[in-house]
C-alpha cells in the first residue's frame, strides 16, 4: 500500500470525483480508505453520554484505494510513486518519490 495516513489524495472514479482530501484512517485488511469530507453519509445516533444530543449526523464513508491517487501540490494534479533506496549502508531507508517530478513524498 503506497498510500499512508495524512497523505494528500484526489479521487479518480465516483460521485466525489475530482476531489482531494487528507487520509483520516487505513482499513488494510478491506483496502478502503476514509478521506475528510468525501463520501458523505448519513447515519441516525441515539444520545449517549458523551454526545448528548441525537439525531441525524454526517460522517465520511469509506473510499476503495484503487479509486485513489496521491496528489502532487506543487504541480496539482494526482501523480504515481515510486519506492527508491536514498543512501549507502546503514544510512539507506526506502522513500515514497513522485515519478514525474521526482520530488520525495
Amino acid at each position: 500500500m503506497n498510500v499512508r495516513k495524512n497523505d494528500i489524495v484526489y479521487i479518480k472514479v465516483g460521485a466525489d470525483k475530482g476531489k482531494t482530501g487528507k487520509v483520516l484512517f487505513i482499513n488494510k485488511k478491506k483496502t478502503k480508505l476514509v478521506i475528510e469530507g468525501v463520501n458523505m453519509k448519513k447515519k441516525h445516533q441515539r444520545p449517549t453520554q458523551r454526545s448528548q444530543k441525537g439525531g441525524i449526523i454526517t460522517i465520511e464513508g469509506p473510499v476503495h484505494i484503487s479509486n485513489v491517487a496521491l496528489y502532487n501540490s506543487s504541480l496539482n494534479k494526482p501523480e504515481k510513486i515510486k519506492m527508491t533506496v536514498v543512501g549507502e549502508g546503514k544510512n539507506a531507508r526506502r522513500v515514497r518519490v513522485f515519478k514525474i517530478s521526482g520530488e520525495e513524498v
